[in-house]
């Protein structure tokens, strides 16, 4: 059997996904490209005795990259030792801007590459009343073209028997003009590219990353010697092209209804309308964060209670001792704690590709853009901003759209501050223990100050990316430039695939990342060397002979933590925390919520003996009552109440969350910093809080 590699490639919103989920079905994988964060999507389908490997390129509007994903799709095409370099490229096409479309194909035919040529969404065309005449198009573009509507499958079959096709030599549209003639020729003499055109490419490209350090020299030089600008070749190009088109492409397309009154243009009346634009979108989000809240709760309850039977279950058939623990509490656990975030995160990745398939979220970026613009971001940064109210890590993996990387680096650093849903279990015990039940203006007092915790993750958002867009000074200015797609019911096999894709890269990039530190605090929490931790109950027995075994069970578990190796690190950081106006016992709450942030309610319930309950009435009662030793006064008061809520709402503390991070920035360097930024900015706000409240 043989063996093919194809590359899909197309603009974007032309359908390019949905040819390519069609072509591979589940036999499909994500990864990234190499150094970058960029997902490369790959497949592979067998027709007719030939295996054919394809990867699914990132759209792009020509060969001049202007983005992170064109500046692959111009690396994999050009360099022919790149491990992704085809040896067919299917160019998929718009029927609505066929001009666009065939211009990508003909600089990739240029290269040097044998291409074909898919006319996509074309059910849609023919209800819009545009026709094609195949045969003048494929006399145009010198190859096989191919009409499909890959969202019902038609001509999904000839499209594969296409693949067999050998595109014969191909006569270029475009002629190196006469005053570039000398110096496209100086650039084939010192570096040997294939054809004229690629020398025309490395003059005018701001880069090429395939070439070493000494061929990226003599271009520069060469530029340099002769004052060459590289834009202006790119705009002589392409206006070169699109006069050369739109001769070619007269009469092979009819479009007697290009002013058309259309659903899409009624729709954006109201959409993207200055003022009813933003009632629907704001509404929207309304929707997706209580679907968020309400239709996971059943899914988390049934995924807790099915790992809380795991772990009974393996721990009544394991003898007693650290095996038991380690399996029930440590790896059961962190497991647990993984699979739990399944259901948001596939909630939020329905929603975003329903937005994205019905060609909405574009009409959300161009909503937000002006708005967002001072801080240093751009309307694309709305859904990752938006979105962390439920979750930073889903919130940051959709940052990926953001094609400018200095704000996509900034979306991802500030998006953790938005008030995410771990938080609300610390936010509504601490505000129920420090804040009166009263009313102000009419209003629940205590719902006043939830909602402000909200609206300072927004402004702690926005005010550090203000920040960042001071430090981060670039050369290059950002503008946004959108096409607006024409609204399309999505499909829903794409919105599932792409909702597993996401799904499962969280599970298998964090997950391994969770699951190590869930059993290091395990550990931690479980062992300790003190004479007080490793004879606990002797102890508790003899200091509290009137204790019931229940309570006696609780004292030992608390005292054993408290001399554990957790409870060692609590009270060896009071200290540093004891400014906060917080005890040891907080600090475990502080060092376990590491983990995750809802952490710290379970861990407050076994630092004050109340066994593994989350139950928070209970949990509120016991607090309100606990004294702190340092002070004499209540642990939980007005003054460290606030202050812990400020931790809380600028502290990172969410494992899963740094490990997102790392991830989508490929560099622990922006990590840190951010790891850094954010507990530092946490610890100066909790202090001044304590200090002026005390």
């Amino acid at each position: 059997m043989t063996e093919t590699k194809i590359a899909l490639v197309g603009n974007p919103n032309v359908g390019k996904s949905t040819v390519f989920n069609k072509l591979t079905g589940l036999r499909q994988k994500a990864g990234n490209y190499p150094g970058i964060t960029v997902e490369k999507k790959t497949g592979s389908f067998t027709y007719q005795h030939t295996k054919y490997q394809l990867i699914d390129l990132p759209g792009a509007y020509g060969i001049h990259p202007s983005s992170l994903d064109e500046e692959i799709v111009y690396e994999v095409l050009v360099d022919k030792n790149n491990p992704n370099h085809p040896e067919l490229v299917v160019v998929v096409g718009d029927p609505f801007n066929l001009k666009r479309s065939a211009l990508l194909y003909q600089q990739i035919r240029e290269i040097g590459l044998p291409a074909i040529f898919v006319v996509n969404m074309i059910d849609e065309a023919e209800r819009a009343g545009i026709s094609i005449d195949v045969d003048r198009l494929e006399k145009v573009l010198s190859t096989k073209v191919v009409l499909t509507d890959a969202r019902s499958g038609k001509g999904i079959d000839s499209l594969k028997a296409a693949l067999q096709y050998k595109p014969n030599g191909y006569t270029p549209a475009f002629s190196i003009p006469d005053e570039y003639a000398a110096v496209t020729q100086q650039v084939k003499e010192q570096l040997a590219p294939a054809n004229d055109y690629i020398a025309w490419l490395y003059l005018s490209q701001k880069r090429s990353k395939h070439l070493d350090a000494t061929a990226s020299s003599e271009i520069s030089a060469i530029r340099q010697e002769n004052q060459i600008n590289y834009h202006r070749l790119q705009i002589h190009e392409t206006m070169a092209r699109h006069s050369t088109l739109d001769r070619q492409l007269a009469n092979v397309l009819k479009d007697p209804a290009k002013k058309r009154e259309n659903l899409t243009a009624r729709l954006d009346d109201l959409l993207i309308h200055p003022v009813w634009g933003y009632v629907v979108f704001f509404a929207l989000l309304m929707l997706i964060f209580q679907a968020i809240y309400t239709w996971s709760g059943p899914f988390m309850d049934a995924i807790d209670n099915a790992f809380a039977w795991l772990a009974a279950s393996a721990g009544e058939r394991l003898p007693d001792g650290p095996l038991n623990g380690l399996l029930t509490d440590g790896i059961i656990a962190g497991i647990g704690g993984i699979v739990i975030f399944i259901p948001q995160i596939a909630i939020l990745f329905v929603f975003i590709s329903l937005m994205e398939e019905s060609g909405y979220m574009s009409r959300v970026v161009y909503l937000m853009d002006r708005w967002l613009r001072p801080f240093g971001l751009s309307g694309k940064s709305a859904v990752p901003l938006m979105s962390g109210a439920a979750c930073a890590i889903p919130a940051v993996m959709s940052a990926r759209t953001i094609e400018n990387d200095k704000e996509r680096l900034i979306t991802i650093l500030v998006t953790p501050f938005m008030t995410c849903s771990a938080r609300l279990p610390i936010y509504i015990i601490i505000i129920g223990l420090v804040i009166p039940q009263e009313r102000f203006w009419g209003l629940d007092l205590q719902g006043l100050v939830l909602f402000g915790m909200y609206v300072l993750g927004i402004l702690a958002a926005l005010g550090s990316a203000w920040v960042l867009k001071q430090l981060m000074k670039t050369d290059y200015k950002s503008f946004l430039i959108l096409e607006m797609p024409t609204y399309k019911y999505p499909v829903v096999r794409n919105v599932l695939l792409n909702v597993w894709d996401k799904t499962m890269g969280f599970i298998l990039g964090a997950g391994k990342i969770i699951l190590a530190i869930s059993v290091i605090l395990w550990v931690l929490g479980s062992f300790g060397v003190d004479d007080r931790f490793t004879n606990a109950e002797d102890i508790v027995r003899t200091e509290r002979p009137e204790l019931s075994d229940e309570a006696l069970e609780n004292e030992v578990q608390s005292q054993q933590l408290e001399y554990s190796f957790l409870g060692t690190m609590g009270r060896f950081i009071e200290p540093a925390i004891t400014p906060l106006g917080y005890d040891w016992k907080m600090g475990i709450g502080l060092i376990s919520s590491f983990a995750a942030r809802e952490v710290f309610v379970s861990t407050m319930a076994t630092v004050y003996s109340l066994g593994g309950t989350d139950d928070e009435l209970t949990i509120r009662e016991r607090m309100a009552s606990e004294i702190n030793p340092n002070t004499g006064r209540p642990a939980y008061n007005f003054a460290s109440g606030i202050s812990l809520l400020l931790f809380y709402a600028f502290a990172m503390q969410c494992m899963s969350t740094i490990a997102i991070v790392r991830r989508e920035t490929n560099s622990w360097k922006w990590t840190l910093i951010q790891l850094t930024f954010m507990t530092g900015f946490a610890y100066l706000a909790a202090l001044m809080a304590y200090q002026l409240l005390k």
